[in-house]
């Protein structure tokens, strides 16, 4: 007797291994989908974006995950945002330079052609004043998204590879702004079997920033092809295992270009906005060997509370870390509205970020299975309080 239940308990442990490496595996397959080259940085150039909205799409759809609305996983909206299709050549000194690698072109930035002189204007920064050129050296290049373009140029160089100081500049840059970029966000529920009015929410944005000409494009593993990753990861077992609450999925673009998606859908909500009983929004949820940071954490102590609870008993994450309100992902525009929500991202690990190095074969994703197994706990305890 005795030797069938060490046996039974060792094949439940390698069970739960086993379901838990699968989770590990998906989760990776996500994010190496995502970054890849395919998908271009999932932003404005090359149908990135709207690949990675077909890609969720077909996910949630595989996995029996409904509509949000009942007809439509995608909730259409578009803005202006100025982008770079087509050339992007940079000579400094004679010496030509590799997109993403040695620079990055301001995203407010005009297009322009034409060669100068670089005046010095301090020790990091040069000025062609005849062709509205500006050029600094920076410690790190970190591009964005941006919605205007202004009437210069901004040549950002890095710092540690520009070994002579720049005198001499030469250009080919394109640009193309876009006054209605057209996107979507995606947007799925599985109805609650005894509550369905009440709904937790589990939220990402996958857009990142795209293309920088032709040739260079910026991956966002880690931003945010990590957060996608576990939401998904949530959205196929929740489908699998409805629970007592509806439990929806929401995708968001043009979040790099202004948390512009997350504001677009509390204005025009495809659930009512008071039935959501709590929001757990995930940005850069590829590392966590340092824990993890709760953004609103101040704002619920209550919900904090319960999170760092059921981590502090089951050891998931070393460390659970408070932070106040902030505006700086997709769950601000929700608390601003009244939704109850918190912002989880991870903590140690690579420095990529809004670069060409934010690849997913240098992404560990560490604590994405324990991260996973804690928000379970947490939705669980969530729909005990509530």
């Amino acid at each position: 007797m005795r030797t069938t239940k060490i046996a039974l308990a060792v094949i439940s442990i390698l069970l739960t291994q086993s379901a838990n490496a699968q989770d590990s595996a998906f989760a990776r397959k996500v994010v190496d989908t995502l970054s890849s080259r395919h998908f271009w940085g999932r932003g404005y150039t090359k149908n990135g974006m709207h690949k990675a909205a077909d890609f969720l799409v077909s996910e949630l759809k595989s996995f029996g995950v409904a509509p949000m609305d009942g007809k439509s996983y995608r909730q259409s909206f578009s803005f202006p945002v100025n982008t770079f299709p087509g050339k992007m050549r940079v000579a400094i000194n004679g010496v030509q330079l590799v997109p993403g690698q040695d620079f990055i072109i301001s995203a407010d930035s005009r297009g322009i052609k034409g060669e100068g002189r670089l005046l010095q204007k301090d020790s990091v920064t040069f000025v062609d004043t005849v062709n509205r050129i500006i050029v600094t050296l920076e410690k790190k290049l970190t591009w964005s998204a941006e919605g205007r373009v202004r009437n210069y140029t901004l040549i950002q160089l890095d710092k540690n590879l520009q070994k002579t100081l720049p005198t001499t500049i030469k250009v080919q840059i394109k640009n193309k702004f876009i006054t209605d970029f057209k996107t979507a966000n995606i947007c799925g529920i599985v109805k609650g079997t005894l509550k369905p009015d009440s709904i937790i929410a589990y939220t990402a944005h996958y857009d990142h920033l795209g293309g920088m000409g032709a040739h260079a494009y910026f991956p966002g593993a880690n931003d945010n092809a990590s957060g996608d990753a576990q939401v998904l990861s949530l959205a196929k077992y929740y489908a699998a295992h409805p629970q007592s609450y509806s439990i929806a999925f929401i995708f968001f673009a043009g979040e790099e270009a202004g948390l512009l998606g997350s504001k677009y859908f509390t204005e025009h909500p495809l659930i009512p906005l008071d039935h959501i009983r709590f929001l757990v929004n995930l940005d850069l949820e590829g590392t966590g060997i340092e824990g993890i940071t709760v953004v609103n954490a101040t704002v619920y102590p209550k919900e904090f509370s319960l999170l760092k609870q059921i981590n502090e008993k089951y050891h998931y994450l070393v460390k659970v870390n408070p932070r106040g309100k902030a505006a700086n992902s997709d769950h601000y525009f929700f608390t601003e509205k009244g939704v109850p929500a918190i912002f989880i991202y991870m903590l140690g690990g690579i420095k990529a970020y809004h670069d060409i190095y934010d690849r997913s074969v240098t992404l560990p994703l560490n604590e994405i299975t324990n991260e996973f197994n804690l928000l379970l706990k947490f939705n669980d305890a969530l729909m005990e309080v509530n």
